[in-house]
This record gives C-alpha cells, sequence and structure tokens, in this order.
C-alpha cells in the first residue's frame, strides 16, 4: 500500500512507529522499497555522501530535482519527501512555493523537507495552501551549521528547550504534517512528541519520536568521513564493497577475469574467413 500523508498521520493515531531512510538513486530506492520502508527522504545530504562537500549548503534544486526523480522511479509504496536546499524557501514565501513546486512536478516527490521554527511558518502555510504536504525539521538543522558553530546536540537549556516546543507546535499549525527532530535530548524529543499532533520523526533524538530516520550510508557503514553517535551500524556493506572491488582488481591484474563462463563464443569458421 502506497505511504501517504493520512498514513503517516494514521500510524501516529494508532502508536505505529514509522521508519524512514535516505535514498538518493534509483537502485537503492527499489531495495528499501521492497524491504517495506515507510517513507524515504532524498536528503540534502547528498551533499556530503554523494556529491562529496563538506556541508549541505552547496546542494542546488537542480541537485534535489535530479535525484529525487530518480527516487522516485524506484519506490512505489513510500512516501517520497524531499529536501528543500540551503536558499530555495528563505528568501521569500513566492520562491519557496516556486521551488517546491519544481520539486513535486520535476523531482516527482510526494512532499517537501525544510529546516527551521516560525521564522518559516509562512512559507510553510503558503505551500500547504498551494497543495504542497510539508515536513518540518528542528533541533540540529545542518543548514544552519555556521550559525551553531559546528554539530552540536540542540535544546539543552530552558529557553532553548521552549523555543523548540513553541516551534513545534507554530510548525504544526503552520500544516506541516510531520517534523523531524535531530539531535535532540531524549526527554525533550518525547514530550515535544506528546505535545504535537503529528508525527515526530526522530534521528539522535531517541526511541520517544513516532518514527526514526537515518543515512543510510551511515547505517550500512559505506560512509567513513564522519559517524555521528546516534548511528547504528546494521551491517558492514562498505567494509563488503572494499573486499570486492579488492577482489574484482586482484582478479583482472593476474588474468583470470574475465573466464570462460564470463565471454560469448564466435564460430571458428567465421574467424577463419576474415583472415
Amino acid at each position: 500500500m502506497k505511504n501517504t500523508v493520512a498514513t503517516f498521520a494514521q500510524a501516529k493515531a494508532e502508536g505505529r512507529k514509522l521508519a524512514m531512510l535516505t535514498a538518493y538513486d534509483y537502485s537503492t530506492a527499489k531495495l528499501e522499497d521492497e524491504a517495506g520502508i515507510d517513507g524515504i527522504l532524498i536528503g540534502d545530504s547528498l551533499g556530503n555522501v554523494v556529491l562529496g562537500y563538506e556541508d549541505t549548503l552547496s546542494v542546488t534544486v537542480e541537485d534535489m530535482i535530479h535525484h529525487s526523480a530518480a527516487v522516485a522511479r524506484g519506490a512505489k509504496n513510500a512516501l517520497i519527501v524531499c529536501d528543500m536546499p540551503f536558499l530555495s524557501y528563505e528568501v521569500s514565501v513566492p520562491d519557496a512555493v516556486r521551488n517546491a513546486g519544481r520539486l513535486l512536478k520535476e523531482g516527482r516527490a510526494n512532499c517537501v523537507k525544510l529546516e527551521g521554527g516560525e521564522e518559516v511558518c509562512p512559507q510553510v502555510a503558503a505551500m500547504v495552501a498551494a497543495g504542497i504536504p510539508v515536513m518540518g525539521h528542528l533541533g540540529l538543522t545542518p543548514q544552519s551549521i555556521n550559525a551553531f558553530g559546528g554539530f552540536k546536540v540542540q535544546g539543552k537549556s530552558e529557553a532553548a528547550a521552549r523555543k523548540l516546543i513553541s516551534d513545534a507546535k507554530a510548525l504544526e499549525a503552520a500544516g506541516a504534517f510531520a517534523i523531524v527532530l535531530e539531535a535532540v535530548p531524549a526527554k525533550l524529543a518525547a514530550l515535544v512528541t506528546k505535545e504535537v499532533g503529528v508525527p515526530t520523526i526522530g534521528i539522535g533524538a531517541g526511541a520517544g519520536c513516532d518514527g526514526q530516520i537515518l543515512v543510510y550510508q551511515d547505517m550500512l557503514g559505506m560512509f567513513s568521513d564522519f559517524c555521528p553517535k546516534f548511528v547504528k551500524r546494521f551491517a558492514n556493506v562498505g567494509e563488503a564493497m572494499r573486499d570486492g572491488f579488492a577482489s574484482y582488481i586482484n582478479e583482472v591484474r593476474e588474468g583470470s577475469f574475465p573466464s570462460a563462463e564470463h565471454t560469448f563464443k564466435i564460430d571458428d569458421e567465421v574467424l577463419e574467413k576474415l583472415y
């Protein structure tokens, strides 16, 4: 069954946990979809894990459209969520609606995700009014990494915790159908989850959220540049890939690949006519 904004709401009402992962290409999206994932995020984290940037700030709307369309072709049941990259929604409400619309029309996403609280609620409300479902994102918001001064846990002081709760309620009031909580203390994330009527999706925010999301390269051991504390490695695919690459290189160099079983035949009579 196709996951939708409505099924996400139903999951919270029934107390059923939602499982999400990132994906950036057709093959990975297809595998995640076949495994039964509820939602796939085409995250601007592609800047780090796919394009090799040091942060997410250089990712463009065109980058997101390209990768979102590939994911949408591979996943038929998961809810396809596409990140709005840096400066695609902050400048003005019309820009936000226009760029979000492109992510749905050209990127074939089902909804968009943007970072921020009360300050982006006008954009959220305008997008929802235009028929574009919006997922919020609070806590550690990577597009604000320069303002934060690094990757740090958010909401630890009383003032910061109160603002996080206020922002979550504001996003819900503006029409957001779900909210990602990143790098937030577990007890605070659980409190936010109780305070809002929309699903919360945690990443480094504890088990009290309505769902969880991870970058798939992190949880499969495929990205070693940086591994956050909140990542659990569910498989060592990166190690298996390195071993496979090394075996291939060795067999090519020693001449054992390709062997006869991997080649095609031609009649010797045909070859003789070539001389």
